[in-house]
């Protein structure tokens, strides 16, 4: 059972129709103990960092997550809140994985837009994560902040600059990008993850 991490943040409804898509059976909870049992966790997101962080402080979330011994998927926001900091309300994160996350700077002359939004390529792809996903495929960014590139960087790709397009250390994966708005790639990144 894959539980789906309820804190009050958006973009539920396309993460359910995703898991749907690929025949998975799911759950949404905000319970510590549901997650603590469940076979795979997803934290999605959409939104401020330092609310979602606040909201998952509330529940006493972040310290389940963090002890999680079961593969963890993080997208979006979820991810960056994995990580040690957010510049997006000068947010304390999780600290699972050892990078910050920093506001793009927009350069009309270089044609970098904020916030990132729309598809873009992987690069440099690494790990089971990425089964069967070739290097350079699309998938589909909206946001304005993003996570530095550092030791747990699985894919790249560039908005301006180079950031990570996903994160890995032991069980915890992370996905700036949205697998579930990218098509049949998200759909083989989600079934990757089902089977970790």
């Amino acid at each position: 059972m894959i539980a789906i991490v309820d804190y009050d943040t958006g973009n539920l409804r396309s993460v359910v129709n995703a898991l749907q898509r690929v025949g998975a059976e799911y759950l949404l909870t905000s319970d510590p103990k549901t997650l603590l049992e469940a076979d795979r966790v997803l934290l999605p997101g959409v939104g401020e960092a330092s609310t979602a962080m606040a909201r998952l402080r509330e529940r006493g979330l972040d310290e389940t997550i963090r002890s999680l011994t079961r593969p963890v998927l993080g997208i979006c926001i979820g991810m960056q809140l994995m990580c040690r900091h957010s510049e997006e309300g000068d947010a304390a994160c999780m600290g699972i994985f050892p990078t910050d996350v920093c506001r793009f700077t927009p350069d009309k002359k270089k044609g970098v837009k904020v916030p990132h939004m729309g598809w873009n390529t992987l690069t440099d792809l690494s790990t089971p994560l990425f089964n069967q996903v070739e290097e350079g495929a699309w998938v589909y960014y909206v946001h304005s902040y993003a996570a530095e590139l550092c030791a747990a960087t699985i894919a790249r790709t560039e908005n301006g600059t180079c950031f990570s397009a996903a994160l890995h250390t032991g069980n915890f994966y992370g996905t700036q990008f949205h697998p579930e708005k990218s098509g049949s790639v998200g759909e083989q990144i989600l079934k990757n993850f089902l089977a970790l």
